[in-house]
């Protein structure tokens, strides 16, 4: 439990570089994220060109931190894979693209790296232009941009249990 309370988003990055080895490690968590009804909507744009990231806060204010950050991944949903299926209707892929989304910020963290959740969906005007900036395909909505490196920064822990948002049975 204390891995999963001591994972903090990090904004400030050094230049170090992040090694292929662990993207990869950190992608196959994000697609071990279980999904609905197996679909798997989710799909990822590994970003490495500085050219690129520097590009995200021209047009989405709160990711100034991807200019330090040496990679991102921006988590998409994929709306082919967005079908219905048997009693469970389309609409699932957000759902699906978070729990990939935890998993990347927990391999992260479990990597001793860093990184912070950037939201785009459902801005439509942030969502146009990362699909203008990685041309991406109709079919492909960009959820989040993910900037990661190494951490200059250290956070302490936040405690954020609040017993009185739990109810047992009824509100």
């Amino acid at each position: 439990m204390e891995f999963i309370k001591g994972r903090r988003s990090i904004r400030k990055f050094t230049n170090e570089k992040i090694e292929k080895q662990d993207i990869i490690e950190i992608l196959e968590a994000a697609m071990s994220a279980p999904s609905a009804a197996n679909r798997q909507t989710w799909a990822f744009v590994v970003i490495t060109k500085r050219k690129i990231l520097d590009k995200f806060p021209q047009f989405h204010k709160y990711t100034q931190m991807i200019l330090q950050a040496p990679v991102a991944i921006v988590v998409c949903g994929d709306m082919e894979k967005d079908i219905q299926s048997g009693d469970i209707p389309r609409g699932y892929w957000v759902q699906d693209c978070s729990a990939a989304t935890q998993n990347i910020l927990l391999a992260v963290h479990a990597k001793g790296i860093g990184a912070v959740w950037c939201g785009i969906y459902p801005n439509e005007e942030m969502v146009r232009n990362v699909r203008e900036l990685l041309n991406l395909p109709d079919h492909i909505v960009p959820l989040n941009v993910i900037p990661i490196g190494h951490p200059a920064e250290e956070k302490p822990r936040a405690d954020r249990f609040e017993e009185e948002r739990i109810h047992y049975n009824k509100w």
